[in-house]
């Protein structure tokens, strides 16, 4: 089963998402900044079916982490997840959904399930 990486500063919010995914029967890897979601993503990549990311993340933002991302996995699936508007310019050529803040738990798992029946 392919499983969800989740990156974003606020380890709240990862766990409450996962705890969320967990429900509908999705497993999620969790980090908290783009080097670690990109060390996750060297080591598991294989088992990593969706990634999604908040914009703002220490060290590199969300389209850093996604263009990072893009030179190994150019067809991964990637959600941006932010309450920032006007941040979409930001990740031009990138090939990225977004979905923003606050988005209901239905629409989030709706999102994620869409995603990885695709990438399966």
């Amino acid at each position: 089963m392919l499983k969800v990486l989740m990156v974003d500063d606020d380890p709240c919010q990862l766990r409450i998402r996962e705890i969320i995914l967990r429900g509908a029967g999705v497993a999620a890897i969790l980090a908290t900044d783009a080097d670690s979601a990109l060390a996750s993503l060297r080591s598991r990549g294989g088992e990593v079916g969706v990634v999604v990311t908040d914009h703002n993340l220490p060290g590199r933002s969300g389209a850093a982490l996604v263009r990072e991302l893009r030179l190994t996995e150019p067809f991964l699936p990637v959600i941006v997840l932010s309450g920032m508007p006007g941040i979409e310019p930001e990740y031009d050529g990138l090939d990225v959904t977004f979905c923003y803040k606050p988005l209901p738990p239905d629409e989030f798992v709706r999102s994620i399930q869409q995603l990885l029946s695709r990438a399966a």
